[in-house]
């Protein structure tokens, strides 16, 4: 298992959650893990990135402001801070990993590793 995403429940809205992802062997030596999220009947959104080298951060325009992402390469664990959560973000959220630069970011195609993905609810 090269990606394992843990830390999804059922919160209130204005909550908060830590999402943690477990990175090993080629999806840990990357470029970049990212974090996108699926809800049903919906297509998979990008929600955020982080560099493992240098931690460079891109969010699409829902996450900023709200949501933090971090790493640990010590660890190779990378992690999305989610505050002042919404009944919207309810989804099912995945982290990726692969060699993608900032113009692909949003592009889940472009990613190579993915993790099984945690659920997260929140309640109105």
């Amino acid at each position: 298992v090269q990606l394992q995403a843990s830390g999804g429940g059922l919160v209130q809205a204005g909550g908060s959650l830590r999402l943690s992802c477990a990175a090993s062997g080629a999806a840990a030596r990357s470029r970049a893990v990212a974090w996108f999220r699926q809800a049903p009947g919906k297509e998979r959104e990008f929600v955020a990135t982080i560099r493992w080298s240098g931690g460079g951060t891109y969010y699409s325009d829902s996450a900023k402001g709200r949501f933090t992402v971090s790493k640990d390469n010590a660890k190779s664990m990378a992690y999305l801070q989610m505050n002042s959560l919404r009944p919207e973000d309810t989804a099912v959220y995945y982290c990726a990993a692969g060699n993608v630069i900032t113009s692909t970011a949003r592009n889940h195609d472009a990613y190579n590793y993915w993790g099984q993905g945690t659920q997260v609810t929140v309640s109105s």
